[in-house]
């Protein structure tokens, strides 16, 4: 690409003038890997199509080769699962997951349920990232599961469990919501009635709503009592509903629609809209209270901006992905704006809070950080190299700060590969510089 080279393990790009036109999104993480397990689970055989095709999806899709789950690739972002009815052929395995936490927190449920001998382990930060939470809730209804280090995180070894009579769990809901998802994805396997009661907070609901979503489409219903107890009836099990397709990431939308709130656009994205269930649709309601102009189809979103985009004070605990990019949106905003309750950033790929402040202290802005906030004050951008921290996100975020008429280097820019493979290509499809 003529404005972006890659070398030595970094990507520059140059000063952006204006940036428009349209994208269309890969296939959703979240619903990727929730898709695939619930494919994996279920009876018959599911075809998914729009897959993402990434390096958390890699890591799914490899663990369930060799738990013995037939999966047929039948085109780039598409394959065909045949279920195993809830128990998987192999009755042990080792399993490497990455830094997919979509993947090792709801295999971790279905092991430690689904009886069996598995050892599951990652990257280092992976290592770092806490499941404690999960696994109390697991052990407390009999799952047979060991830290092989450090209590508390990965890596685990897991043993057939010895359920109790009774499936009633409990579950903390303040650090991440991957432990309730696990739960609720796990548990019809057992062909049981259960109860889960989320004990204080449940953060990021959203994503917790696109779990439920996806076992309904598998024939699997869950009764809510708000967001604090959910309860399933015994004699379900997951069916195949034949053919399911992903929708576009909307994560991983936030970052072209914020490029089009930043210079005016227009930018459409297409693959998710209004008829979307992914939380990080929200994300264009934060657009419009900065100023940006939104236009939401079922299937696509079409962002511009005439005047300025004004600073914003906001919880953003529901859509803590897409906060990320409020947070360099906030770089172009008229004042200094807060993001707050996203303690879960701590516990993400990197701790978050830290990277982000760094970061932004680099291109110029003055920024406070606490353990559930960021206040980022703007000021005269400017150049700078970005440390990633092995984030995707980090990479995909700071690459907005070219709209600013400055340029920016990106450290190790194969990390969107987690995510976004295609990212940066499509990136400079849009701008003009």
């Amino acid at each position: 690409m003529s404005s972006a080279a890659t070398r030595l393990g970094h990507i520059d790009i140059a000063p952006v003038r204006a940036f428009s036109g349209t994208v269309r999104l890969p296939g959703s993480k979240s619903i990727s890997n929730r898709t695939l397990l619930l494919a994996a689970l279920a009876e018959g055989v599911t075809e998914l199509r729009g897959l993402l095709a990434s390096d958390d999806t890699a890591r799914m899709l490899d663990a369930l080769a060799k738990l013995g789950v037939a999966v047929e690739q039948t085109g780039v972002n598409a394959c065909r699962v045949t279920g195993c009815a809830g128990r998987f052929p192999n009755r042990s395995a080792e399993l490497f997951l990455g830094n997919a936490g979509t993947a090792f927190r709801p295999l971790t449920a279905a092991l430690a349920l689904a009886g069996g001998h598995y050892r599951l382990f990652g990257v280092p930060r992976m290592h770092e990232r806490p499941i404690g939470d999960l696994v109390d809730a697991l052990r407390g209804v009999g799952a047979r599961i060991r830290y092989e280090e450090n209590d508390g995180y990965p890596p685990l070894a897991i043993e057939p469990a010895q359920l109790s009579e009774t499936l009633r769990l409990s579950v903390r809901g303040s650090v991440s919501s991957q432990f309730l998802t696990a739960l609720l994805l796990a548990l019809p396997i057992t062909g049981r009635s259960a109860a889960i009661d989320v004990v204080g907070d449940l953060i990021s609901k959203p994503y917790v709503s696109i779990t439920l979503a996806l076992m309904r489409r598998f024939g699997v219903e869950v009764a809510q009592q708000g967001w604090s107890r959910f309860v399933l009836d015994d004699g379900q099990r997951y069916r195949s509903p034949g053919v399911l397709w992903v929708e576009g990431d909307a994560s991983s939308a936030s970052y072209f629609l914020a490029a089009g709130a930043i210079l005016g656009g227009p930018v459409r994205v297409e693959g998710v809209g209004a008829q979307s269930i992914q939380g990080d649709v929200r994300f264009v309601e934060v657009l419009r209270q900065m100023g940006a102009q939104v236009d939401l189809a079922d299937d696509a979103i079409v962002v511009s901006r005439d005047g300025p985009l004004r600073a914003i004070d906001a919880d953003l605990n529901h859509i803590p992905d897409a906060a990320m990019t409020v947070a360099v949106l906030a770089l172009f905003a008229e004042g200094p704006s807060v993001i707050r309750n996203i303690a879960s950033w701590r516990v993400k790929e990197t701790d978050r809070i830290h990277a982000m402040a760094t970061e932004l202290r680099k291109v110029g802005a003055v920024v406070e950080a606490g353990d559930d906030f960021i206040r980022i004050t703007p000021g005269a951008l400017h150049a700078a190299t970005i440390d990633t921290y092995d984030d995707h996100r980090m990479a995909m975020c700071f690459s907005l700060v070219a709209l600013g008429g400055v340029g920016v280097r990106i450290s190790d820019p194969m990390c969107v590969a987690k995510t976004f493979p295609e990212y940066f290509a499509e990136f400079e499809a849009l701008a003009q510089h």
